[in-house]
């Protein structure tokens, strides 16, 4: 068994046992404290004190706006009672860390057709709690790239303005081709054209469901983590849950059964992909760029761009 000192701080130490003491008793060590793998961004431990575990992830100081907006939006989609989220203990800073401390859930794969058809039903009463705009009263985090939320008159302008448009900025910045830059500009301005008969409402969105950020807990509800929340169109989570598959085939009849999606999805299911990919390739590297130029040049062919 690891010891907490050897993988935490004096400062972070100290936080946690703050947090997370019983009956005001913050002086008592942590019995234990285990690196757990799964993030990719962060670091990721299992804290235990008596019977009691919390999942903690530590970051970089400089990164801990990007726990404070987590917080928000597992706080956001915790008012769905249809889904279980990990309760947020804390976040903050100590020392040179940045922190988050979050109930510490019993997690098993979505997996199934019973499990994904109830996954499914639940995600779509999180999609009917909405809002009144597009938009979030905070910018937030797609991965680590800044997403921003600012409100907009109507979801295209959003969606150009607020999606496309920073991802390109940041291909730009990145130096990657300028072929996708022009083409996906162009993309952009003509984005209206997508949504001549289609005026989604301002949905409460996870923002960056795929596979890896949805399981269920151990009663067998949808549980989801490592939000981006926004009021935006529904279609934009099914549309990354597709993405890098993962969901059973229940999971999307059940929601299609429980709220139809509208004629053109596929063409929008496109066009919402096309933004993770973008995040990609400002992440990861060239290995996205020929897929993006691809959905760029379908997209523009098919509304005469």
């Amino acid at each position: 068994m690891i010891s907490s000192h050897q993988l935490l701080d004096a400062d972070l130490d100290t936080a946690l046992r703050t947090l997370t003491g019983a009956d005001g008793d913050s002086a008592a060590a942590l019995d234990s404290v285990s690196e757990v793998g799964g993030g990719s961004i962060s670091r990721t431990l299992v804290v235990r004190r008596g019977q009691r575990r919390w999942f903690v992830k530590l970051n970089d100081a400089r990164l801990a706006a990007m726990f404070a907006a987590e917080a928000d939006g597992l706080a956001a989609l915790a008012a769905c009672p249809a889904v279980r989220v990990p309760r947020v203990w804390g976040h903050g800073i100590s020392g040179r860390q940045a922190w988050l401390v979050l109930e510490h859930l019993a997690l098993a794969p979505l997996r199934g057709h019973a499990a994904g058809a109830a996954a499914g039903q639940a995600l779509a009463a999180v999609h009917r709690i909405t809002g009144s705009h597009f938009g979030w009263p905070r910018d937030n985090f797609i991965g680590s790239s800044p997403q921003l939320n600012a409100a907009q008159p109507t979801w295209p302008l959003f969606f150009a303005r607020q999606r496309l448009l920073p991802q390109l900025e940041l291909a730009k910045r990145n130096r990657q081709h300028a072929r996708l830059i022009a083409s996906g500009e162009r993309l952009a301005d003509a984005l209206p054209a997508l949504f001549v008969d289609h005026r989604p409402r301002p949905s409460l969105l996870h923002g960056d469901l795929w596979s890896g950020n949805a399981a269920l807990d151990d009663g067998d509800r949808l549980a989801l983590f490592d939000p981006a929340v926004y009021w935006g169109d529904r279609e934009t989570d099914l549309a990354m849950s597709e993405l890098f598959g993962g969901f059973p085939d229940s999971f999307h009849a059940a929601y299609r059964e429980a709220w139809p999606l509208a004629s053109g999805c596929a063409q929008r299911k496109l066009l919402y992909q096309l933004y993770h990919v973008l995040n990609h390739l400002n992440l990861f590297g060239g290995g996205y760029l020929q897929q993006a130029e691809r959905m760029i040049s379908r997209l523009l062919a098919e509304i005469g761009g």
